[in-house]
């Protein structure tokens, strides 16, 4: 007799295991069978791994394996497993189990990942619901879920506070729209949760529940996954008053000629690199790759590329270059004028893009260092305006005494 299981694992240590993982495990004794179907597979060994990583253009596969064996690797790895029993037909397991051998082949088993759209959770979503002919789909999609795609990152990567910081820049407004029940199925934990409630014809006129049991394999010492995402907008405004604070003291003491006046101009160029590789970064993100989620990403007003231009001026400005100190004092300007714009914009409806705490931990640095070029650069151009001022007021004005010609 077969039987059809999903297999759910809770969310792990690696950073690649944050969101929970997934499987179909199909059993049927009488034939010998017992595999479970993973879409998770993928290989840091891969040729090309980490460019296609960049781009966006990860091909994962799928894989079957001996069920037994594949729970042991995550039971080792210390996390949960649970299982629920499908109340599926038999032609609809056999239906199933025709295509994960179908898909299980070479020629077959390749997807393009997508975190969100497009991953290991997803695809047994698909398959299951492809032999329940669209009943899965249609219960869930358009039913609100009052979450995003970027509440559950910020949620399930709250362990790990740099790669949180790192998602928190990079990702921009497009996952910030609501999501539905099909789309949360994204994450293996919350589909596990959905199709608890999910019912399927009897074949008499009624319904009956998609699960006929459930039963946990092992429970994990991580403890179970945040329920919502932290509030840490007080840590990324503590951030960014202290590294303002450290700007502000050093370009005071740096007024005068000195180690201070050089560790000044130092620190603040390396904020406007910081600035500017961050901004390169998600231009490159946007007209360069496939991440879709990090596309059109508002912060772009605060970490600007133009601040690229900026950060080798600064060293040479404070040297007393004239010209360095001239240019040094427009662009820094300028990238702090489009980052109190974008302050300004935040909060009217056509900027939807949640990024309090970017704003809280940037801007005030971004003014602090603009302030800084500004101070260590006001004894290199103020030659340049005197040099600039007309003759008459140079020469104390025009001879009152003598004669005039006509």
């Amino acid at each position: 007799m077969m039987e059809v299981f999903l297999i759910t694992i809770g969310p792990g240590r690696q950073v690649w295991d944050r969101f929970g993982h997934n499987a179909i495990w199909v059993r049927d004794t009488l034939r010998g069978i017992d595999r479970a179907y993973n879409y998770g597979m993928f290989s840091f060994e891969e040729p090309g791994f980490l460019r296609r990583f960049v781009r966006g253009e990860m091909d994962y596969w799928m894989a079957g394996f001996d069920t037994e064996f594949m729970l042991r690797a995550y039971e080792a790895a210390d996390r949960s497993i649970w299982v629920q029993e499908l109340d599926l037909t038999a032609e609809q397991m056999e239906e199933l189990y025709e295509f994960e051998q179908w898909n299980e082949h070479p020629e077959n088993r390749l997807y393009r990942y997508d975190y969100y759209r497009d991953n290991c959770s997803t695809r047994v979503r698909d398959a299951i619901d492809q032999v329940l002919g669209g009943r899965l789909r249609e219960s869930a999609e358009g039913v609100g879920t009052g979450t995003t795609y970027r509440s559950h990152f910020r949620r399930l990567m709250a362990p790990d506070p740099l790669v949180y910081a790192g998602g928190t820049f990079a990702i921009g407004p497009a996952t910030d729209r609501p999501i539905s029940v099909w789309e949360e199925m994204f994450l293996p934990v919350r589909m596990m949760e959905y199709v608890r409630e999910v019912t399927v014809p009897d074949g008499e006129g009624g319904e009956r529940p998609l699960v006929r049991r459930e039963f946990t394999v092992y429970e994990s010492t991580l403890g179970p996954e945040p329920d919502a995402p932290p509030d840490w907008l007080l840590q990324f405004l503590a951030v960014g008053a202290v590294l303002s604070g450290l700007l502000v003291l050093l370009g005071w003491l740096g007024s005068t000629r000195g180690s201070a006046r050089f560790l000044a101009a130092l620190t603040s160029s390396a904020w406007a690199l910081l600035l500017g590789v961050g901004g390169a970064f998600m231009l490159g993100l946007w007209f360069l790759t496939a991440h879709w989620a990090g596309y059109r990403n508002e912060n772009l007003f605060f970490l600007n590329p133009v601040a690229l231009a900026l950060a080798p001026l600064i060293p040479f400005a404070a040297m007393g270059k004239r010209w360095a100190g001239r240019w040094a004092r427009r662009l820094a300007a300028f990238v702090a004028a489009v980052a109190v714009l974008g302050l300004i914009l935040q909060p009217l409806p056509w900027f939807p893009q949640p990024n309090a705490d970017i704003i809280a931990a940037v801007l005030p640095p971004t003014l602090a260092m603009t302030w800084v070029v500004l101070r260590l650069t006001k004894e290199v151009v103020a030659p340049l305006r005197e040099h600039h001022e007309p003759l008459v007021e140079r020469t104390g004005g025009p001879s009152t005494s003598g004669s005039s010609q006509q």
